[in-house]
């Protein structure tokens, strides 16, 4: 067959009303079968990693788009379901919460710069630029509480958004202690410091993850005074609503990490701004005066004679040069007089108890006398030295402990723990010699000091028009 007759007959076959039939019924079919397909792949989830989703997002600006606004909005919203809320108490480490990172949202790692505070913040490198939400009501169980991370733009299901600075607070204590109390908030002023004295909108305060809705009236007023604003403390309300924060640094290990330069300089700051707060002159007192102050007990720790303790220290003071004793009770001062006298005191002579706290008031340098029932000495462990850290974190002179030798008896041997308990609340008993051979070494030492300058040299303003924030 010859290539003229194969042409014609192809021809005569195109040509052919049928066979066109046919070609127009496949193109039919082929183009229905696209739109099909088509438009099932627009209804399927396209379930994309964050850094995926998030660097097609980006090429949305391109002329090009990658990825349609619907499929943005499906994305976001599988987002917003995939945020996966955690127990703020972790019970795999409730028989160790003080070891590791603790047991409070354990899932997260601090920033730990050697000398500075440990803290997490929110948003950051850290957290992959996410927020911090939080939810929960439970003041008995933290492990009811929860945290999770979520992206601003894809935050969980009725959730509600926190403006400005939020400061969260983990404390393995009481907020109502003074002492203990004052230990959580030092890392959030040394924060502060380190970022251009930036000041929270709110607080909100754990214990064991269990929510807590104030602190005690005294470390309110150094917050008030600190930043100058009233402080809020958030309440939850409603166990199934999220709360997110735009920006929120959490402190989960008190002052821990912090060398002692850092601390003195939060505790000048605070001694600065309780002052300014107070309207209480930044001078420095005379030369010639040396304040000592006998902060009393009532209860529990107080001494057992009074009038016996006062004329011992009454006696010595007498015998140096310029010094003027007062004898006051903490229970009776309004934070403003406490902060007034602690200005006044040079030698601070006070059983331990919380009252001590207040030594971080006092002038760089001043001296620090403490007392202590019986048992303490052996069963009392590290918390006996709090005061002993207060005083050199803040700058002072810790100069030495007494324990009473006498007091309550306990059935058991004096070593055993359960006597603690019998000595806990001890009262304090006196020995005069020795007493007033303190005193009198303790004022010497003062004296000599002060003649020498060294008193009152206290770098804690960082400006000659008052406090460094």
């Amino acid at each position: 067959m010859t290539k003229r007759s194969v042409s014609r007959r192809l021809v005569s076959c195109l040509a052919s009303p049928k066979f066109s039939l046919n070609v127009l019924c496949l193109v039919v079919t082929v183009f229905v079968l696209l739109q099909i397909w088509s438009f099932h792949i627009t209804q399927q989830p396209i379930l994309l990693p964050p850094s995926l989703f998030t660097y097609l997002k980006e090429q949305q600006q391109e002329p090009e788009q990658i990825i349609s606004e619907n499929e943005t909005a499906y994305l976001v919203e599988k987002l917003r379901e995939s945020v996966t809320f955690l127990p703020l108490k972790d019970l795999r480490f409730s028989n160790k919460p003080l070891e590791g990172h603790t047991w409070f949202m354990s899932s997260l790692y601090d920033n730990q710069t050697k000398g500075e505070v440990q803290y997490q913040e929110f948003p950051s490198e850290s957290s992959k630029g996410r927020l911090l939400c939080l939810k929960g009501v439970d003041e008995h169980d933290g492990s009811w509480n929860y945290y999770a991370l979520a992206w601003p733009q894809a935050l969980p299901v009725n959730a509600s958004l926190q403006e400005g600075l939020t400061f969260v607070s983990y404390n393995h204590y009481s907020y109502g202690n003074m002492w203990h109390g004052l230990s959580a908030m030092v890392p959030f002023v040394a924060w502060s410091l380190r970022n251009q004295c930036e000041s929270p909108q709110r607080w909100v305060l754990y214990h064991w993850g269990e929510l807590r809705f104030k602190m005690g009236n005294w470390l309110s007023e150094i917050i008030t005074a600190t930043y100058g604003q009233n402080t809020e403390f958030l309440r939850f309300v409603d166990e199934n609503k999220p709360v997110c924060f735009q920006k929120a640094v959490v402190m989960r290990h008190n002052e821990g990490g912090m060398s002692r330069e850092r601390r003195m300089e939060v505790f000048d700051l605070i001694r600065c701004k309780a002052r300014n707060y107070c309207n209480i002159s930044l001078s420095q007192t005379s030369k010639s005066r040396i304040g000592m102050t006998l902060l009393m007990r009532t209860g529990p720790r107080s001494f057992k004679n009074e009038s016996a303790v006062i004329d011992v220290f009454k006696r010595e003071c007498k015998r140096v040069e310029g010094c003027e004793l007062k004898v006051s009770y903490s229970n009776n001062l309004t934070f403003c007089e406490q902060v007034e006298l602690m200005k006044m005191t040079d030698v601070l002579v006070s059983p331990h108890g919380a009252q001590l706290t207040n030594l971080v008031l006092m002038d760089r340098n001043s001296s620090v006398m403490e007392f202590l029932p019986k048992g303490w000495r052996k069963l009392a462990g590290v918390g006996q030295l709090v005061y002993q850290w207060g005083a050199s974190w803040s700058g002072m002179r810790h100069e030495g402990s007494w324990h009473d030798p006498d007091g309550e008896i306990c059935q058991f041997p004096d070593t055993d723990r359960r006597c603690m308990s019998v000595y806990k609340n001890g009262r304090i008993g006196y020995n005069e010699t020795y007493f007033g051979e303190w005193a009198k070494s303790v004022l010497g030492k003062f004296r000599e000091r002060k003649m020498e300058n060294v008193v009152g040299r206290n770098h804690s303003y960082g400006s000659l028009d008052g406090c460094r924030c």
